[in-house]
């Protein structure tokens, strides 16, 4: 094949048909995935997320849902005088700007109080030690109840006069008093006594059997009459 026709096939229809072709493919491709990413990622697209704090769930459920947004309770909490299920926190926060899809999580009122467990610490520590320990676990200490006991250490814990031991369970709300030592004796302890032996009287001698002899002490010779 010599040059002339080299070029002659190279300026054919056919082969000119094929070129186009595959040059359109490429474009129709790219135009394809520039817009259909755009369109999988929302680019441009801009929503307000809706303030559904102290709101309940299922109206926080339908605003959201309303604005093309997913929830999801990602934890719960506890509040006292806010209804049990409503929301007490979001995120992202109420305004920020997110796409349609986006996941709001939220915190929601737990339908019951709360409760914490009572540690090892009766007949196992001192009053500042329970006291430190019970506060950075959250109870709501009163002021202690002092007994007849070795001084500041821990013997009970009562809640509205229930003695408790550890393990057991105690809501947030109850006020926890701890039974601590006053440093005096429990008077219904048992003192042991040691008997010491007193003097026998004079005159008075006692035999094995218990029985008291008496007699009369000669203060000098007897004489006959």
């Amino acid at each position: 094949m010599n040059l002339s026709d080299f070029f002659r096939k190279f300026k054919s229809r056919y082969l000119i048909g094929n070129i186009c072709a595959m040059i359109a493919v490429v474009v129709v491709a790219c135009i394809g995935v520039k817009y259909g990413l755009d369109i999988y990622t929302h680019h441009g697209e801009s929503i307000s997320i809706p303030d559904v704090r102290k709101k309940t769930f299922e109206d926080a459920r339908y605003l959201l849902e309303q604005s093309g947004l997913q929830i999801v309770v990602s934890d719960t909490g506890y509040v006292r005088n806010l209804q049990p299920g409503c929301i007490l926190e979001q995120t992202p926060e109420p305004g920020d700007h997110v796409k349609s899809g986006h996941i709001v999580y939220v915190i929601v009122n737990a339908s019951h109080t709360p409760t914490l467990t009572i540690p090892d610490i009766i007949d196992n520590s001192s009053l500042r030690e329970a006291m430190a320990k019970l506060s950075a676990m959250g109870f709501k200490l009163t002021q202690p109840e002092y007994i007849d006991g070795e001084k500041d250490w821990v013997y009970g814990i009562t809640v509205k006069g229930r003695h408790l031991v550890a393990g057991n369970k105690v809501s947030i709300d109850d006020w926890v008093t701890i039974q601590v030592g006053n440093g005096q004796r429990d008077s219904t302890e048992d003192i042991d006594y040691i008997d010491t032996p007193y003097p026998a009287e004079e005159g008075i001698i006692e035999n094995e059997g218990g029985d008291v002899d008496e007699f009369e002490e000669v203060q000098g010779p007897i004489n006959d009459q």
